[in-house]
């Protein structure tokens, strides 16, 4: 019989890591949202001068509604920035901008993570629901459709860790860029450090979290 608690003590400390890492996230982009760079740049000032440096002045910069929403689609090769960072001229604003910027210069170069990371999106994006359904199955029906849905999700943790190259990577560019071109002081390197770094824990998290599920998966059949 599938216990829906069996195993969850692989995944408290994932649980735990994950909510501390959105209320760090949260918390250091309210407290630099708040403070404004000395030079004024707007999120938009920033990605668009970048793009264009760089020869990618058919890459758009739109608005995007909500908080925290800021995105690059690689499939409309389109930077989505939420309000505040889109129109703000503050430190959150500028580095979550050139980290989206960072992600498009990635697409345009063929950076080998994000290129293998967008491949393997629609089988990590099956495998992630479709998973579930297999699980239920090997208690209910056959233990071969629990190894089929370990497999699928499987892929779906492997996208998780293929994810953490491609966000510090753009994070890394986005902090040359923004010091290159004068957009922050030397005083403001630090802050905006912060930022970058407070949101890649989300994405640590949610990797953690992928693989605490993971072995807890494994762990049942195991028993089985």
């Amino acid at each position: 019989m599938f216990l829906p608690f069996e195993g969850i003590v692989f995944l408290i400390p994932a649980i735990i890591f994950t909510l501390y890492a959105q209320s760090k996230v949260k918390s250091t982009f309210n407290k630099y949202l708040r403070v404004p760079t000395r030079k004024g740049y707007s999120g938009y000032d920033v990605a668009r001068t970048i793009l264009d440096q760089n020869g990618l002045r058919d890459v758009p910069v739109e608005m995007a509604q909500g908080h925290l929403t800021d995105h690059y689609d690689p499939r409309s090769r389109k930077i989505r920035l939420s309000r505040d960072v889109y129109s703000g001229s503050s430190i959150a604003a500028v580095s979550v901008a050139a980290h989206e910027v960072g992600h498009a210069l990635q697409h345009a170069g063929s950076y080998v993570p994000l290129t293998f990371r967008n491949a393997i999106f629609p089988i990590a994006s099956f495998g992630s629901s479709a998973a579930w359904f297999f699980v239920i199955g090997g208690f209910l029906i056959s233990p071969a459709l629990l190894d089929v849905g370990i497999l699928l999700y499987s892929a779906a943790v492997l996208f998780q860790i293929v994810t953490l190259p491609v966000e510090f990577n753009a994070s890394s560019r986005a902090l040359r860029l923004l010091d290159a071109n004068g957009f922050i002081s030397r005083e403001e390197y630090s802050p905006a450090q912060k930022v970058l770094k407070a949101a890649a824990l989300t994405y640590v998290a949610a990797m953690a979290a992928a693989l605490a599920q993971l072995f807890r998966l494994i762990a049942i059949r195991n028993r089985r």
